[in-house]
């Protein structure tokens, strides 16, 4: 019977014309519920792809936008736990040249404050690099910097900390960012998941969900099959991955945003975490390291940083971020003019947001419990919420109402 009824939802939806979706309104939706045993719950409804027809499954892959933030970590905690990189250092021995805000340039800039988002940089200055580009360049423009902080001083979210990040990781290893996720975190987990599309399986790349913008396809419209160029082409169109120099351009596969992972494959990276290190029996790193990544290096007191992603800021989103660990937010700050509970619970739940070209997403797990949800929408209208600074998309799928 759901064979048959599934057929029947395929067929009315390649019979309806291309936008079937009420203004205004999510194109997909998608979320499950987890512990530490495996899924509890799951459900999805809308399209993976409005000009297909093609009916959106928690198993297909998204660009979950800043959520990929979290997973980099994973692969940095992995290699502090090698030896191959530490957090408190600094990272500019590891780069091979110097990073220094230009106006502190006696403090030194570790992995700690990069994925802590404590290091001064800002997203001023473009923080998509082209293929052929030089991030030592880019971050040479006094621009790229808060003229007013520097290094540990306050918390700015910036996306541009995260090609440093894989920069540093790059050098360190000698290989590729995206190899390098997989080998770390996405092959040792049996997520068929990708930075970029470049190593993911031509089946996840034909399941892949395009993200919508009022409507309109923005990103990832790619007819089910593989992109022709994965990354920002270089300067003059090309798009030659043998150009690819370890720690150069940490920009390429999109660390701060890229990962393409489905639901379900979140749930998997959640449990994880529920199981401080181990899931299904794998384990990638120590319950110190987890409890690392999980602790607020940052609570707001009213003074000391920004509580929202200055690129997506609105009066709308301030107080969203009010904690922060090694690329992980902590929900339900018990401070003034922190509204960052889509709960409504008053939990503390861990994890991560993300939000970029229409899409929301979410990664929480309430270690209390051994819970945790993930979900994404496409097409999300920026509606404020009821009860916190997130959308009421986001806080309808974080309970699941």
């Amino acid at each position: 019977m759901q064979i048959q009824l599934r057929a029947v939802a395929l067929i009315i939806a390649l019979a309806a014309p291309a936008c079937v979706t009420a203004p205004g309104a999510p194109i997909a939706e998608v979320r499950v519920t987890f512990d530490g045993n495996g899924l509890v719950s799951s459900s999805a409804t809308g399209h993976a792809d409005l000009a297909a027809g093609r009916l959106v499954t928690t198993d297909d892959p998204v660009r979950v936008a800043s959520i990929s933030k979290l997973v980099v970590a994973i692969a940095v905690m992995r290699l502090v736990e090698q030896g191959v990189l530490s957090l408190d250092e600094d990272v500019s021995p590891k780069l091979g040249w110097r990073l220094r805000h230009p106006g502190f340039p006696d403090r030194p800039i570790t992995l700690r404050l990069l994925l802590s988002h404590r290091t001064g940089l800002t997203d001023a200055t473009s923080y998509v690099l082209p293929l052929d580009a030089s991030l030592q360049a880019a971050l040479a423009d006094p621009a790229a910097w808060d003229a007013a902080h520097g290094p540990g001083d306050i918390f700015a979210y910036t996306n541009f900390n995260f090609p440093v990040v894989a920069a540093v990781m790059e050098k360190a290893a000698g290989e590729r960012f995206d190899l390098l996720m997989r080998r770390l975190v996405l092959e040792p987990l049996k997520l068929d998941a990708c930075y970029n599309w470049e190593t993911c399986s031509d089946a996840a790349i034909a399941r892949g969900v395009v993200l919508y913008r009022d409507g309109e396809p923005v990103r990832d419209d790619n007819h089910g099959a593989r992109p022709d160029c994965s990354v920002t082409p270089a300067a003059n169109g090309s798009c030659d991955l043998a150009m690819w120099r370890a720690g150069v351009n940490g920009a390429i596969f999109s660390p701060q945003g890229g990962l393409r992972i489905s639901a379900n494959g979140l749930a998997v990276i959640g449990r994880l975490l529920l199981g401080r290190g181990e899931v299904d029996g794998v384990r990638l790193l120590t319950p110190a390291s987890v409890d690392q990544m999980l602790k607020p290096q940052w609570t707001f007191n009213g003074a000391n940083g920004q509580t929202f992603e200055a690129d997506a800021a609105s009066d709308a989103s301030r107080g969203a971020i009010c904690a922060y660990g090694l690329a992980t937010q902590t929900l339900a700050t018990p401070v003034a003019d922190c509204r960052d509970n889509p709960f409504g619970d008053g939990i503390r739940w861990v994890g991560h947001a993300g939000d970029a070209y229409g899409l929301k997403s979410g990664l929480w797990i309430d270690p209390a419990t051994g819970t945790g949800v993930a979900y994404f929408a496409t097409n999300v209208p920026e509606n404020p919420g009821r009860r916190s600074a997130f959308t009421q998309t986001e806080e309808r799928l974080a309970v699941g109402e």
